[in-house]
C-alpha cells in the first residue's frame, strides 16, 4: 500500500514515511492510493474478534513494511482493558431500541482522541527506535487532542511535544490535565489566539520543508494519517455491536469541527462498511454545516469563531476536510489542490459546482446539523431525565442532532466524544450537580502548572523549538561550519 497527496504530488510514499510526518511536502494531505474493499464474508469473521485483533486486521490492509508480528503486538499492547477500563474497549450504551451512544471515552484523558494516540504512541516509539531516530511532535489542540497525545507520548523515547493551544479557550480542567504533565518531554505553548491561529502556525512551519527536516518535526493532529486511521476501526466495533446481521446499514452521528472524526466514518464507509447515513453535527462554529447544506465551504476569521460550550469544535478551518473534498472531485489532486490551496487561502472560500455537490449526500451519505448552547442545556437534560445517562456537551451537541436526522427503521450510533467532567460548568448549568469525576483526577485544577505564553506568530514557535532542542541546534551549527 502507498500513499498519495491530495494535491497531486507524484511521489509514493511507505506508511512508515508517512507516519513520522504531517503534510506532504506540496501541502497535501495523505490518502491510501485505494480503498481496500471489505465484503460481508469479511464482516462476519470479523464480528467476533476482539477490539485489539479487529484493530490488527483493519490496519494490516494499509500497513505492510511493518512485520505483521509486530504491528498485532502494537494493538494488543494498546488496546487493553487496563487503559481502557472495559474489554468491549468502545462499549455500546443503548438510549432506545435503534439509538446508541458509542462510548468513546473511556481512555486516560477520558476522550475519544485516546483511541488513536494511545496507538500513535507505541507506533512512534516503534519506528524510531527501529531507526535510531527522534522526533519533535508539534500538534495544535482544542481541547481534546493536547492532553490525548502528551499522555500517549510522556516518558516515550525519542519523542518530544510541542503543543499549541489557544489562550483561554479551553476549559479549567482540560487546561489541567495538559499544564499539570511534568515531564521533561512535554511542552505547553499558549498562544495569545483562537485554535485556527494553532492551526495555521502547525502547517507553515510544516510548509517550511528545511526547518521541519532540520528539528525532524512530525504531527499528531488528525492531518496524520495514521491517527485517522486508528480510528476508522471503531465505526467497524459499533457496527458489530449494534448489528445482528452482517449487510444491515447503520447511521453514524458526529461532533465534528475538524472533520477528522467523521472522515474516519467517511473511510469505513468508502471500505463497504454498510453505513447509511454519516451526520456531521457543529455547534455555533457552523463552517461545515453550511457546506452540507449550501456547497459553500467558508473559512471565518479569528474574530468570528465563537466561543462557545463544546470548545474542541470551536473550529473554523477544518483540516481534515480536504481529504473529502478530493474523493469527492474525482480524486484530482489538480482540483482539489485548486479549491484549498488558492480558493481558500486566497479569498477564504469556495464554492461546489452543483453537480459535484448533489453527490454529497447521494453517493457520499453526507447530511449535518446545527447544536447551540441552548440546545446542548436541553439535550443534556433530556439524555439524563429519560435515559439516566450523563453526557457531556459535544457529545449532546451529536444527540441533539441525531434526534433531528434519524431514520427510526435505521441504527443510530452517536459518538460519544468526551466524559462530563472535563465540562462541569455546563453541566452543573443543565442539570444542578456535579458530574461524576474519576478519583485519580480529583483536585487536578489545583495541581502545579508548566506552559510558556507564545504570541500567535509562526517565528516565535519556531524560536521555541529550536531553544529546546539544542543537540539539533548544535548539529547544525557544526555541520555548516565545517
Amino acid at each position: 500500500m502507498k500513499y498519495i497527496s491530495t494535491r497531486g504530488a507524484a511521489e509514493r510514499r511507505g506508511f512508515s514515511e508517512i507516519l513520522l510526518e504531517g503534510l506532504a511536502p506540496d501541502g497535501g494531505l495523505y490518502l491510501p492510493e485505494r480503498y481496500p474493499q471489505v465484503d460481508t464474508a469479511t464482516l462476519k469473521a470479523w464480528r467476533r474478534l476482539s477490539y485489539a485483533d479487529l484493530a490488527f486486521q483493519i490496519l494490516s490492509l494499509y500497513i505492510d513494511d511493518i512485520p505483521a508480528d509486530d504491528l498485532h503486538g502494537i494493538c494488543r499492547r494498546t488496546y487493553t482493558e487496563a487503559v481502557f477500563g472495559t474489554p468491549q474497549i468502545v462499549p455500546l450504551k443503548t438510549l432506545q431500541p435503534k439509538l446508541h451512544l458509542e462510548a468513546l471515552s473511556n481512555g486516560p484523558t477520558l476522550a475519544f482522541k485516546d483511541m488513536a494516540m494511545q496507538l500513535l504512541g507505541q507506533l512512534f516509539e516503534y519506528e524510531l527506535g527501529r531507526r535510531g531516530q527522534t522526533l519533535n511532535i508539534l500538534g495544535a489542540t482544542s481541547g481534546d487532542t493536547g492532553s490525548a497525545a502528551e499522555y500517549a507520548m510522556r516518558g516515550k523515547r525519542g519523542v518530544r511535544v510541542f503543543m499549541l493551544s489557544p489562550h483561554g479557550r479551553m476549559s479549567p480542567f482540560q487546561q489541567a490535565q495538559m499544564f499539570s504533565l511534568q515531564d521533561e518531554n512535554i511542552h505547553n505553548l499558549v498562544v495569545q489566539g483562537v485554535f485556527d491561529d494553532c492551526q495555521d502556525i502547525v502547517k507553515a512551519v510544516s510548509n517550511d520543508l528545511a526547518f521541519k527536516r532540520r528539528y525532524r518535526i512530525g504531527t499528531v493532529n488528525s492531518i496524520n494519517w495514521a491517527r485517522l486511521l486508528a480510528q476508522v476501526v471503531y465505526y467497524f466495533a459499533g457496527y458489530f455491536q449494534a448489528t445482528e446481521e452482517d449487510g444491515q446499514p447503520v447511521s453514524f452521528t458526529v461532533p465534528s469541527g475538524n472533520f477528522g472524526n467523521i472522515c474516519a466514518g467517511h473511510v469505513a464507509r468508502m471500505m463497504g462498511l454498510p453505513i447509511a447515513r454519516l451526520v456531521c453535527a457543529t455547534n455555533e462554529n457552523d463552517v461545515l454545516d453550511e457546506f452540507f447544506r449550501t456547497g459553500t465551504y467558508r473559512v471565518r476569521a479569528s474574530a468570528e469563531t465563537h466561543e462557545t460550550s463544546s470548545p474542541s469544535m470551536d473550529i473554523s478551518k477544518a483540516s481534515n476536510f480536504e481529504r473529502f473534498v478530493y474523493d469527492l472531485l474525482g480524486r484530482d489532486g489538480q482540483r482539489t489542490a485548486a479549491l484549498f490551496r488558492d480558493a481558500v487561502e486566497g479569498d477564504g472560500r469556495f464554492t461546489l459546482a452543483p453537480e459535484d455537490f448533489a453527490r454529497v449526500p447521494r453517493d457520499f451519505g453526507f447530511v449535518s446539523g446545527r447544536s447551540t448552547h441552548a440546545d446542548r442545556l436541553a439535550t443534556i437534560r433530556h439524555c439524563f431525565d429519560r435515559y439516566g445517562v450523563m453526557i457531556d456537551t459535544h457529545t449532546a451537541d451529536g444527540l441533539k442532532v441525531a434526534l433531528e436526522r434519524r431514520d427510526p427503521q435505521v441504527p443510530m450510533i452517536v459518538l460519544e466524544t468526551a466524559l462530563p467532567v472535563k465540562f462541569a460548568a455546563t453541566i452543573r448549568e443543565a442539570l444542578g450537580r456535579e458530574p461524576d469525576r474519576p478519583a485519580a483526577l480529583d483536585g487536578i485544577e489545583a495541581a502545579p502548572k508548566r506552559f510558556t505564553v507564545v504570541p500567535a506568530d509562526v517565528q516565535a514557535v519556531k524560536d521555541h523549538i529550536a531553544r529546546h532542542c539544542p543537540e539539533l541546534s548544535a548539529g547544525v551549527a557544526a555541520a555548516s561550519g565545517g
